[in-house]
């Protein structure tokens, strides 16, 4: 009986949390302006809409370059200026594509090493919303010492307000808030074994 109420406890407090991840992403968007930063990067998925709000950020000056991580082996750099509807001055000289992610995990491998090559201090990251989140976390656990600015994306797959009420989406909100919780319990063991710069000792005064 005292397991049986421990389970009942747990499967409560998880749904509690499926409802606060849902809500959370719900107000996520519309994103607000994202600062002027030294590039934007964004991850690729089932829609092609976050990689347009990518071009148009770029377009508009908020970054220097764009790396849009996890491109199909199968697509070519002019596919993708089909698809985005680029400036293609812009596209072809400040647009970087990343083929080695093939998840979550190996995006934020994929722009932590692109951001380390050209020195960039912070980086907008654009993504879904539903999928935002998890990619936080992941990235911040590639890249502790940039600057993350997080610009959400709502697309065709996730109505965050009314997901409930679509089967594939109930799937898809709580397969994500699984993975969401296996990353958060993740990056918190990960970051008790990190080692942290060491503190720069305060320079003596010196006599007069």
């Amino acid at each position: 009986m005292r397991r049986l109420s421990l389970l009942l406890i747990l499967v409560v407090v998880w749904f509690v949390g499926l409802l606060a991840f849902a809500g959370r992403i719900d107000k996520l968007t519309p994103a607000a302006e994202p600062p002027v930063s030294d590039a934007v990067a964004v991850l690729t998925g089932a829609s092609t809409e976050r990689i347009k709000v990518a071009v148009r950020l770029l377009e508009e000056g908020k970054g220097k370059r764009l790396l849009v991580s996890g491109v199909n082996t199968e697509v070519t750099r002019e596919d993708l200026l089909d698809v985005t509807g680029a400036w293609k001055p812009i596209y072809q000289c400040c647009v970087d594509l990343g083929f080695e992610a093939a998840d979550t995990k190996g995006n934020a491998q994929e722009i932590a090493a692109w951001a380390g090559k050209h020195g960039f201090k912070d980086v907008i990251v654009v993504t879904a919303d539903y999928h935002m989140p998890r990619s936080m976390l992941e990235l911040r656990g590639e890249m502790p010492g940039i600057r993350l600015i997080a610009y959400p994306v709502k697309t065709d797959a996730m109505d965050a307000g009314h997901w409930w009420r679509d089967q594939t989406q109930i799937r898809r909100m709580t397969l994500e808030y699984c993975k969401y919780l296996a990353v958060l319990v993740q990056e918190s063991v990960m970051g008790l074994f990190r080692k942290t710069p060491d503190a720069k000792p305060e320079p003596k005064d010196k006599a007069n």
